[in-house]
């Protein structure tokens, strides 16, 4: 993929997503950002996406029911789920939900640079 592929990135706290919205810009992506999954799912991006970077928890619908929902209904969108609580059960669900990356708030900038490039250039 090309450094003009979308990521979009869901997560309730303004701070972070402009925060993470500017990381992926300064990597030369286009970033799209969403206060809420139930936004993200109204939006044309849905289709555009090539990669998710999403909280986990969120009023709504949640990062990991959202992962579950885009599976269940054909979006197969690589995701990057990040958290403020990393419990061992939560990773282990994020991780059978297919999550490609699991952070923890405050975001490792490097870890997460990493992430996206493996994902975005076929090296994961």
């Amino acid at each position: 993929m090309t450094r003009n592929a979308m990521i979009s990135i869901i997560d309730d706290d303004e701070s972070v997503r402009l925060a993470t919205a500017s990381l992926v810009r300064s990597l030369g992506f286009i970033a799209s950002a969403f206060e809420s999954a139930e936004d993200f799912l109204r939006s044309s991006n849905l289709e555009n996406t090539s990669c998710l970077i999403c909280d986990i928890q969120m009023p709504g619908m949640t990062g990991i029911e959202l992962q579950d929902h885009l599976i269940e209904h054909g979006y197969h969108i690589p995701t990057i789920l990040i958290t403020a609580f990393p419990e061992e059960r939560v990773r282990k669900r994020a991780r059978e939900t297919g999550a490609i990356g699991f952070f923890r708030k405050p975001l490792d900038s490097q870890a997460m640079i990493s992430c996206i490039d493996s994902v975005l250039h076929g090296t994961r």
